[in-house]
C-alpha cells in the first residue's frame, strides 16, 4: 500500500510504501526533512535542522573504544547483526562459484556499504542502535546494492583527484602507484603525500555524503581542512581504525572448494571475515561520532 502526502515545506507530492511509515525522509524538491505519516493525506511532521553545539562534546574516545563494543551486545541490534553475518557468509562461501562469485561479491559489498552509510548517519544523529535493515524489492533491491558501491567509489575517486592529476602530469600514469613507493625523486614523495592525504580526508567526505548534504560541497576544501586541523588526533584515530578494517579485509581469504582446506582453516578464514566486519562497523560508527562530538567544526 502506498502512502501519499504533500511536503509541508514546498507542497510537492511524495509517496512511500506503508512499511516506511514513521521513518524519516527527505523531500527531493526542497530538501525538507520530515517524518512519513501513517496514512495518505496526513500532514507530515517537519524535522527542524539540528542546531550544532557551540563547543565540542567530551567523551569521544570512550564512545569509540567502549561504547562501540556495547552495541554488539544490545538485543535490539540482533537483526542487524544477523543480516551482516548472513551477507558475510554468503560472500565467503560463494567466492569460488566461477563468474557468479564476482556478482555475489559485488552485491554483498553493496549491502554492506549501504549498511555503513546508515550507521554513519544514525550515529551522527545521536543513535546508539544499528539502523533498520531495508534493501527494498525488485528494482529497488538492485539500486540499494549498486548505489552504495558507486558512492564509496566516487568519494574515494574525488579525494584522490590531486594524486591522479599529479601522476598524469608527471608522466607516471598507471605506474605511479608502484613507482612512488620506491621514492626515486621529489615527485614520488609528492605522490605519496597526496595519496595518503586523500585517504585521510576520505572519512570526512563519506561523512558528508552519509549526512545527505549537497555533493558539490565536497569541493569546499574548508569543510575538510578546518575539522582536520581542529580535531587532528580524533581524525587520525578514525583513519587508523578504517585502515585496520581495510588491512584485515585484504589479508582474509574466501572459501574455495578447489583448495581442499581443512574445516579448521575454513572456520578460521570465515572468522577473520567476520572480525573484519566488526572493525569496519566500529570504523563507520567512529566516523559518525566525529560529527556527533565535533559538529561545531563542520559548519564552516
Amino acid at each position: 500500500m502506498t502512502i501519499q502526502f504533500n511536503c509541508p515545506q514546498c507542497g510537492s507530492l511524495i509517496a512511500f510504501t506503508d512499511k516506511h511509515a514513521g521513518q524519516t525522509a527527505k523531500c527531493l524538491t526542497c530538501g525538507q526533512k520530515l517524518v512519513i505519516p501513517e496514512k495518505s493525506g496526513q500532514t507530515p511532521r517537519k524535522i527542524e535542522p539540528k542546531v550544532e553545539p557551540e563547543f565540542p562534546l567530551s567523551g569521544f574516545y570512550r564512545a569509540v573504544f567502549v561504547g562501540s563494543w556495547k552495541i554488539f551486545f544490545d538485543r535490539d541490534n540482533l537483526t542487524a547483526l544477523v543480516f551482516v553475518t548472513a551477507v558475510v557468509c554468503f560472500k565467503f562461501f560463494s567466492a569460488g562459484a566461477c563468474c557468479l562469485g564476482y556478482v555475489v561479491y559485488f552485491a554483498a559489498w553493496g549491502c554492506l556499504f549501504g549498511f555503513y552509510l546508515k550507521i554513519i548517519y544514525e550515529t551522527a544523529q545521536g543513535s546508539d542502535k544499528f539502523p533498520e535493515i531495508d534493501v527494498g524489492t525488485s528494482i529497488d533491491f538492485i539500486w540499494c546494492m549498486l548505489k552504495p558501491v558507486l558512492v564509496f567509489g566516487a568519494v574515494l575517486l574525488v579525494m584522490e583527484i590531486p594524486f591522479y592529476a599529479v601522476a598524469w602530469l608527471s608522466g607516471k600514469g598507471d605506474a605511479a602507484m608502484e613507482s612512488m613507493w620506491r621514492r626515486r625523486d621529489a615527485t614520488d614523495w609528492l605522490l605519496i603525500f597526496l595519496f595518503i592525504a586523500g585517504l585521510f580526508l576520505f572519512p570526512l567526505a563519506i561523512l558528508k555524503v552519509a549526512m545527505m548534504e549537497d555533493v558539490i560541497e565536497l569541493l569546499d576544501l574548508r569543510r575538510f581542512f578546518v575539522p582536520v586541523i581542529k580535531v587532528f588526533i580524533p581524525c587520525s584515530i578514525v583513519v587508523a581504525i578504517l585502515a585496520a578494517a581495510c588491512f584485515i579485509d585484504t589479508i582474509t581469504k574466501q572459501y574455495s572448494p578447489m583448495a581442499k582446506e581443512s574445516a579448521l582453516t575454513v572456520t578460521g578464514n570465515l572468522f577473520m571475515n567476520l572480525a573484519g566486519q566488526v572493525v569496519a562497523i566500529i570504523a563507520m560508527r567512529s566516523v559518525g561520532l566525529l560529527y556527533r562530538h565535533f559538529g561545531c567544526y563542520f559548519g564552516y
